[in-house]
């Protein structure tokens, strides 16, 4: 996590579509916890009460069932917003250090390259002049 102090680095635009995309995926899985079961089973349950054991006719229980099934909707849509965004924000922060790390891997390999290089060279000028 970033502290609120500090910026991060520009994301690429390729970065924030991965991070959008996943994101959204993630988002929509989670929407649908337990709470929302809950009352979705709460619904059914009123529903059935209702149809079953009192004089209410399927005019007066429809409504309620429709209007507690678009409850559950609005819960699960909200939800899913919120998580969006947090799992937005996590997404591109692990891609941004994930990127950075690969270029600290890459600029160190190269130098390590570099520095075999020279030395080989070096060994090689040294076997040259030993032999002569």
């Amino acid at each position: 996590m970033m502290d609120k102090g500090k910026t991060a680095d520009p994301a690429s635009p390729e970065m924030e579509r991965a991070a959008a995309q996943r994101a959204s995926e993630r988002a929509r899985v989670a929407r649908w916890d337990l709470n929302i079961a809950i009352f979705l089973f709460a619904v059914l349950i009123l529903v059935i009460i209702l149809v079953t054991y009192t004089k209410m006719g399927i005019e007066l229980v429809g409504p309620i069932a429709a209007f507690g099934l678009g409850m559950v909707w609005l819960e699960g849509w909200r939800r899913e917003r919120q998580l969006y965004r947090h799992f937005y924000k996590e997404e591109l922060e692990e891609l941004v250090s994930l990127e950075q790390a690969s270029n600290k891997t890459v600029k160190a390999a190269v130098k390590s390259t570099i520095e075999e290089t020279i030395e080989e060279q070096i060994q090689k000028a040294l076997r040259q002049r030993w032999q002569r």
